[in-house]
């Protein structure tokens, strides 16, 4: 069967192993093919290849619901859920998301995009499924990487409690988050993985046992469950533990294997309550290159296929943020030994693997448990540390209590770096850093600033270390910076709260925050090629406003713009135009940013257009509310 002729995962019943074999290369080659063309998620999906069509073929899933963690995995799944002929568009404007979404596909039973969800939403519907009196298997397919994270362990902690509740959880073992995993269980897992008797036993049980007279070729279930057991008996602790947690524990098993997954996915789904398929699998697997390095091949950059080397842009591009962060941060730390760099899982995305390189004993990776990154900061900065916590803005949500309790409500100071902040492009709206202004803004004993550029970046970063009054978050985009010269030292503080003008002028008053303050002067050339002259102010910090500077411009020129690269219900404008209606200052102000919507995956500039951020849309915005005397057509 070709894949483009597969437009229902029932389609894979019946099929022979051989069949199997062959809709497995045609899965990694068209994923292989797609990932170097338009880049994405590499080598989590290649691992789950074998893993996806063995369980597909033992479930109806016009019934039955799979839930898949995080979504970098499930390639596989969109390919035999009648995705295959569109995949081509991955991750670009208008087509196959990156993430699991549920109005994309009927088969995408659960929408997936950060870490550690699977076995509740599965917990759940099992569990509605049973009130309902209905009849239908329930699966979570969960990464050991996610399973550092605390709420994978409170699901499996729930569903271990309810023996009656049938659901399976398949633990996809390859190792690997993005980064290699790190603590306990991860080093049990591996230890178990690698331990002689489980490699003796998973290769040569059954072959020994086929050379017995009695035996034979065919094993009776009596005998299967004897094989198991003596598996079992030569690994009793992983089982053991899980079993203790209240589920029916099967592996771990060879995760390429089709026979040997779909035997045991077939003896799973027999099981009555919550039970456990432990699946050992290569990241990377079928791509030589992407099972040497599976850090550098989680995800690429549209890349050479034979040679796995990233095309290189047509012209050199500055350096990155995370690049820029991750080399500064390494240079403070190497004069400070009481800066601490904090990642969950992400040492390479944030740039701090540069720090855990050159000083490994100041930097630490909690692993995807960003709860516990957050409060172990607080921990460190109670005893002087000054704990630099590297997350993404979208991964920051789920430690939000966290950052209220146990940093600002002590006023501990924690210094949170939030990578990823705004637009990002083709990982969509589950990875858009849009609401971290709103939702830093309103706590108090927080500052909250962000860097006009990769220079500013680093005087925020000295900023930030200094600042010892209480925690303190700094936000900047993902990709790369506007070129500007760069120190290798000297670096100045800023001072807290202040703002800067960039450009003087007596007709609108344009406050950027970010990156949009480089918009800002780009609309204020525009502008004036329309008569239109305007200050420019690089506020820098959204808490503390600079109100000693701002209120005095605005009630003076009486027009107000904001700019800024969130979502505006409570962001930088929303801040603005709260201190002008304190301070009775009553002037118009337009505000530019992330209205109320979701923004999906597309190109960053794509995105920009689409929500009328460029910087001739605005200007053109800008003329029509305040200057319509003045209304010219705006180039494009």
């Amino acid at each position: 069967m070709h894949l483009s002729e597969l437009t229902h995962p029932n389609q894979l019943h019946g099929l022979s192993i051989r069949q199997l074999e062959d809709v497995a290369r045609q899965i990694r080659e068209k994923h292989l093919q797609t990932i170097a063309a338009t880049g994405g998620h590499l080598g989590p999906g290649l691992g789950v290849v074998e893993l996806t069509i063995a369980l597909y073929q033992t479930l109806d899933l016009d019934r039955d619901k799979v839930t898949w963690d995080v979504g970098h995995q499930a390639y596989p799944h969109k390919m035999l859920t009648g995705r295959y002929n569109n995949f081509s568009t991955l991750r670009q404007k208008d087509g196959i998301a990156g993430y699991l979404k549920r109005c994309e596909s009927k088969f995408d039973h659960f929408g997936a995009g950060h870490a550690s969800t699977s076995i509740s939403a599965a917990l759940g519907m099992a569990l509605a499924r049973d009130a309902k009196g209905e009849d239908y298997k329930v699966v979570a397919i969960i990464g050991d990487g996610a399973l550092t994270g605390g709420m994978a362990l409170e699901a499996i902690n729930h569903a271990g409690h309810l023996p009656n509740t049938n659901v399976m959880v398949v633990l996809n073992d390859n190792e690997m988050s993005i980064s290699p995993n790190v603590g306990a269980i991860s080093r049990y897992l591996n230890k178990l993985r690698l331990s002689d008797p489980i490699q003796f036993l998973s290769g040569n049980l059954e072959e020994q046992f086929k050379h017995l007279p009695f035996f034979g070729d065919s094993f009776t279930p009596e005998m299967e469950r004897l094989k198991e057991g003596m598996k079992r008996l030569a690994v009793p602790k992983v089982g053991a533990v899980i079993e203790e947690l209240g589920f029916k524990y099967f592996g771990p098993i060879d995760g390429h294997n089709l026979q040997e997954l779909i035997d045991t996915f077939k003896q799973a789904h027999k099981v009555t309550g919550p039970v456990f398929v432990h699946v050992s699998t290569v990241k990377g697997k079928g791509y030589e290159l992407a099972e040497k390095d599976q850090v550098g091949y989680h995800a690429q950059t549209p890349f050479n296929l034979a040679t796995g080397k990233p095309i290189p842009p047509s012209k050199p591009k500055p350096p990155g943020y995370a690049k820029v962060f991750g080399h500064t941060l390494t240079k403070l730390a190497e004069n400070n030994p009481k800066i601490i760099g904090i990642t969950a899982a992400m040492a390479t995305g944030t740039g701090l693997d540069k720090l855990q390189t050159k000083l490994p004993k100041q930097y630490i990776d909690v692993g995807i448990a960003e709860q516990h990154g957050v409060t172990l900061a607080a921990g460190l900065a109670c005893e002087g540390m000054r704990p630099v916590v590297a997350i993404y803005s979208t991964f920051l949500q789920r430690a939000y209590d966290q950052v209220i309790h146990d940093v600002c409500i002590q006023k501990l100071p924690v210094f949170f770096c939030l990578d990823r902040a705004g637009i990002v492009g083709s990982d969509g709206p589950t990875h858009q850093g849009m609401y971290d202004i709103a939702y830093l803004r309103c706590i108090p004993n927080i500052v909250v600033m962000a860097p006009k550029d990769e220079a500013e970046l680093q005087r925020m970063l000295v900023t930030g270390i200094d600042y010892t009054d209480g925690p303190i978050a700094m936000r900047y985009p993902r990709g790369n910076g506007f070129g500007v010269p760069l120190m290798e030292e000297g670096w100045e503080p800023l001072p807290i709260g202040k703002a800067e003008i960039l450009r003087n002028g007596d007709d609108v008053l344009l406050l950027g925050y970010g990156t949009m303050v480089n918009t800002a002067l780009q609309v204020a050339e525009i502008l004036k090629e329309h008569g239109v002259e305007a200050t420019v102010v690089n506020a820098r910090f959204v808490k503390p406003l600079d109100t000693d500077l701002i209120l005095p411009l605005a009630e003076r020129i009486g027009k107000v713009v904001t700019l800024e690269e969130g979502c505006l219900m409570g962001g930088f404008g929303s801040a603005v135009a709260e201190a002008l209606l304190d301070h009775n200052i009553l002037v118009p102000v337009k505000r530019f940013g992330i209205p109320d919507l979701l923004v999906e995956h597309a190109e960053p500039n794509q995105s920009y257009a689409d929500l009328g951020l460029t910087s001739s849309q605005i200007s053109e915005q800008v003329l029509k509310a305040f200057f319509a005397s003045k209304q010219a057509a705006v180039i494009s």
